[in-house]
């Protein structure tokens, strides 16, 4: 099967600043891809580059077979773009919004307004169509956002940090949508900074930095790399992290890390010599969990266990990976 995208030798430069440098990725058919890197790695270039929005310096760039850099026209014509922030108009409805893009793909009346409505059934907002969008919460937002650009039934779907700024409910909500796109057979393209997010959707991960790629396998190859195995728990309450995280570095080697979008705390699964304590220690204190995980380590564990300086769920944090 043709990889989605392929790039061999893709440099861009502006001035004296090397966005991509002599960059080698393959995107396969049929899942999700994440691209993860520090603020400034080259991520968005390179999502410029496959939506030919740019044009690279240098280097072949083939999308679903197509030459971009030869063929811009036949590539737009199979791809789809979501940026970071959600481009709708709010004093439209969500189903005029919908149409209104069907139209400039070119679809008649009659077949925009069935696309239009195909898609908001596709990402469970039908009941909200009729909606104007300026009453919608951002999440919904964002999942019309990535309606406009599924509208076109795009081979490809470029996703570039389609989840900054959502609260977590609305993550979640999001990355079911995408799920469902990729088991629909929409392949995926998606640029991130939260591992959790890459570890959660894609079978592929790739790491750059400074325009090249400094890692790159499964989730799960990476995570073999990170070493030993972890314990996981998320409590009934978020007011409960706190107590975790606690008892977990009472009893454990090494400090705990709460993830608070996804409400766990985890740390590697080595008891501390001599330590006492436990979650039966004191029941006056002993938290509600809901689950209880220990096995290998999930994508951001195994990436802090690579010796990647990685900060986590922050927002505008910067990200800097060291050179592998």
């Amino acid at each position: 099967m043709t990889p989605i995208i392929e790039a061999h030798g893709l440099t861009k430069t502006f001035g004296d600043i090397r966005a991509l440098d002599h960059l080698d990725l393959v995107a396969e058919s049929g899942c999700v891809t994440a691209l993860l890197g520090p603020n400034g790695a080259g991520k968005t270039t390179f999502v410029s580059a496959v939506a030919t929005l740019l044009s690279p310096t240098s280097g072949e760039l083939r999308v679903a077979g197509i030459d971009a850099r030869a063929n811009p026209k036949q590539v737009r014509q199979v791809i789809g773009l979501a940026g970071q922030y959600a481009s709708v108009e709010p004093a439209m409805t969500g189903l005029e919004n919908l149409e209104m893009v069907a139209r400039l793909f070119g679809f008649d009346r009659r077949t925009a307004k069935r696309s239009a409505a195909e898609v908001l059934e596709r990402l469970g907002l039908s009941d909200a169509g009729d909606r104007l969008v300026r009453d919608y919460s951002g999440g919904m937002r964002r999942r019309l956002d990535l309606g406009a650009s599924l509208v076109g039934r795009p081979r490809l779907l470029l996703l570039d940090e389609p989840t900054t700024g959502l609260d977590p409910r609305s993550r979640l909500e999001l990355w079911d949508a995408i799920r469902s796109l990729v088991a629909d057979g929409t392949d995926v393209l998606l640029t991130t900074q939260y591992l959790e997010e890459a570890d959660q959707l894609a079978r592929d991960v790739v790491i750059i930095d400074h325009g090249h790629v400094i890692a790159s396998g499964t989730p799960d190859e990476l995570k073999s790399r990170g070493g030993r195995d972890v314990i996981e728990i998320r409590p009934h309450t978020s007011a409960e992290l706190a107590v975790i995280s606690s008892i977990l570095e009472a009893v454990c080697a090494e400090p705990p890390r709460t993830d608070d979008d996804t409400q766990r705390v985890s740390a590697p699964d080595a008891v501390a010599v001599g330590s006492g304590g436990g979650f039966g220690a004191n029941p006056a204190i002993r938290p509600r969990m809901t689950t209880v995980w220990i096995g290998s380590p999930r994508l951001p564990s195994a990436f802090l266990g690579m010796n990647l300086m990685v900060i986590l769920l922050q927002e505008n944090e910067t990200v800097s990976f060291p050179p592998s």
